[in-house]
């Protein structure tokens, strides 16, 4: 699973392509777990490029989450397509993470 990360106006823009399941989520761990190791305070997860998560996608999401908020920082997520973000709202995560519509606007809010 591809991400590649950007910085746009101090803030680390990371586009996550493809699923994120039980296959891809290790992979995706180890590249937030460096984001987390730099101390990177404002993360942006553009989800655009993703069309379908599984429970181990979003048990990593909230283990990523968890991380940046033992040091202080922010993670936000943006672009959820509309399946993806209607298995947040079931699983009331949604009340968890700061979820934005557009990139633009993640990234004003912070």
């Amino acid at each position: 699973m591809p991400i590649n990360i950007e910085e746009k106006d101090g803030v680390k823009v990371c586009y996550a392509e493809g699923d994120i399941d039980i296959n891809s989520s290790p992979q995706v761990k180890k590249v937030f777990d460096k984001v987390v190791q730099a101390k990177s305070g404002k993360v942006l997860i553009n989800m655009k490029g993703v069309g379908y998560i599984d429970s181990s996608g979003l048990a990593t999401f909230v283990e990523v989450l968890k991380n940046f908020r033992a040091y202080g920082g922010k993670l936000k997520l943006c672009n959820l397509s509309s399946k993806v973000k209607s298995l947040f709202e079931i699983t009331k995560l949604e009340k968890l993470f700061d979820i934005s519509d557009t990139e633009e606007e993640a990234i004003k809010a912070f």
